[in-house]
């Protein structure tokens, strides 16, 4: 399977004080684009053809299950549970033989009267016994056994109708009382190995058959959501979904997909950029604790941590303190880290070490102190009108490359990716950012530095931001203010949605009473990447970033 495969180098450095912007690394990511052509039917599906026709006609390759004896099919975990205690060469005959299902992994024969099959179902395997002496009671024949053992092939489902046995080498298996059923028939030749990266991508399907480990992110993302569920759900608060089309972004800095509805005529739309301000309006409305897990998209680019479409967790309780919110975090994730050692004990057995301690307490590091302890100097009054030039000369004085469009904010987050970012190796909470970062948190002045800090932390790990969490602003008259200075930074550094307006039906909803609230924010992604040891977003992906998924959308495959 071979490929013509467009590389593109993305520079993401200091691209914006957005966290969807990588600012530190470039990053290699296969564009997957391979030539326009008709699908060629090769030599061996010509032949996987023929030798189905010549049992039977296609249409009966793929039958109707059929359970009108009542018997259902038994899951493969299931049956090895049930029948572990046989001793070897015993076979339990009961009432009623047992019905499995699944693929094929392989298929040997001894002789023209012994055919040995495994077939698994992704949660185990089990072996398939074809035994010429239990089947010739049943009307079988040996020539129907063979034309059996010729016929299936690795990668066909099957069911098999028999008695449990253990074998004398201990091998638990099913002894089948009739052949083997044919559910669906796989007409390619699964490959033994498959190394190639765009190939796995192009094929993710085929890339699950043969590398069965690329499967554990998935399983491993099951386990985070429903972690994150159950530990909202033990803190009472109430699950919800919020629009993903919305008139407005809503709330984060970052720019929208943009689209339109055949019901709307003439009105752009966007597809949110993050649930924030809905949540924040079902508080008012007096859901006090609230949360969501869902997809989020944001018009930026690809690399090795971040793709336009992502899942998101936030949450919003009221009376909320910034304290809280981290202990929250530490609890989270410790009561995570406990359940993934548990799977990896069980079921997720290929499942790698995590190399970082989630159990907290976690270290905090105060933005400005922490900042100016690295580069060894104080940091200008920020409400000062010269703040972003003395921060420039910081910049020339420490050999450090400008962010594009140098407003105050980038600047700042700029100095934060260099300095204080690769502070954060084991999980640490940077906590206190300048006002001017964070429109929609409060903010207070700071007895040590005597600058406007908004009550605000962010979770890092390994250097990568994981969590994002404060105080919600709830005053009209200071969110408007905020939403104003906001808009003025728009205009020079061109970042979030383009458009030159507040979103004032927020704060109208402000008007109606936020209680003191905290809220809290995490990419779900991350989390998978970080507990199933993957180093790229792609490959916590069902079908791998944006661009793989508009390559397979055009059938380029």
């Amino acid at each position: 399977m071979s490929s013509n495969v467009a590389r593109r180098l993305r520079p993401c450095l200091f691209h914006g004080f957005q966290r969807t912007q990588c600012h530190r690394t470039f990053s290699r990511v296969p564009a997957l684009y391979t030539q326009d052509d008709t699908k060629s039917v090769t030599h061996d599906y010509e032949k996987r053809i023929a030798e189905l026709e010549a049992h039977r006609t296609l249409s009966e390759c793929y039958p109707r299950l059929d359970k009108s004896n009542g018997r259902d099919i038994v899951a493969l975990a299931k049956f090895r549970r049930d029948w572990a205690h046989l001793q070897g060469d015993e076979i339990w005959e009961g009432d009623v033989p047992v019905t499995v299902a699944g693929r094929v992994r392989s298929i040997r024969t001894a002789g023209n009267k012994l055919v040995f099959m495994d077939i698994d179902d992704s949660t185990c395997s089990i072996q398939v016994l074809c035994k010429y002496g239990q089947l010739q009671g049943e009307g079988v024949d040996v020539k129907q056994l063979k034309d059996f053992s010729k016929v299936a092939r690795k990668g066909d489902w099957y069911t098999a109708t028999g008695w449990p046995h253990k074998t004398s080498r201990g091998e638990l298996s099913v002894l089948v009382t009739q052949l083997p059923t044919l559910l669906s028939p796989s007409l390619h030749q699964i490959p033994e190995t498959l190394d190639d990266p765009q190939t796995r991508a192009r094929h993710r399907h085929v890339d699950m058959l043969v590398n069965r480990e690329s499967t554990i992110p998935l399983l491993v993302r099951h386990h985070v959501e429903k972690q994150l569920n159950d530990f909202f759900h033990e803190h009472d608060f109430v699950k919800v979904n919020t629009p993903l089309l919305t008139h407005g972004a809503g709330g984060a800095v970052a720019r929208p997909f943009e689209t339109v509805a055949t019901e709307l005529e003439g009105q752009q739309l966007n597809l949110r950029i993050a649930p924030e301000l809905w949540l924040k309006r079902l508080v008012v409305g007096g859901l006090t604790k609230v949360y969501e897990i869902g997809p989020a998209f944001r018009n930026e680019g690809v690399d090795a941590t971040h793709n336009p479409e992502f899942s998101i967790c936030e949450f919003y309780e009221a009376f909320a303190t910034l304290k809280d919110l981290m202990q929250k975090t530490e609890s989270l994730l410790s009561g995570m880290q406990t359940k993934f050692d548990e799977l990896k004990a069980r079921t997720l057995a290929g499942l790698p070490n995590l190399d970082i301690d989630l159990f907290g307490p976690y270290e905090r590091l105060e933005f400005l102190p922490t900042l100016e302890r690295e580069i060894g100097q104080s940091i200008p009054d920020l409400s000062a009108p010269e703040a972003p030039q003395q921060l420039t000369e910081i910049f020339n004085d420490k050999n450090i490359p400008l962010p594009a469009n140098p407003t105050l904010p980038r600047l700042l987050d700029a100095l934060a990716a260099h300095y204080l970012e690769p502070l954060c190796h084991a999980p640490t909470f940077i906590t206190h950012h300048p006002a001017c970062l964070s429109p929609l948190s409060k903010h207070f002045p700071c007895p040590r530095t005597h600058q406007t800090i908004a009550a605000r932390a962010e979770l890092f790990i390994k250097g990568r931001e994981y969590a994002n969490m404060y105080e919600e602003e709830n005053s009209p008259f200071e969110q408007r203010r905020k939403f104003r200075d906001q808009l003025r930074y728009r205009e020079v550094d061109g970042e979030g949605d383009g458009r030159g307006t507040m979103d004032e039906g927020f704060v109208q909803v402000l008007e109606w009473a936020l209680p003191p609230t905290g809220g809290w924010g995490c990419g779900v992604d991350r989390l998978v990447m970080l507990l199933s040891g993957r180093d790229r977003i792609a490959e916590v992906l069902p079908f791998g970033t944006v661009r793989n998924v508009v390559a397979l959308g055009k059938g380029r495959v």
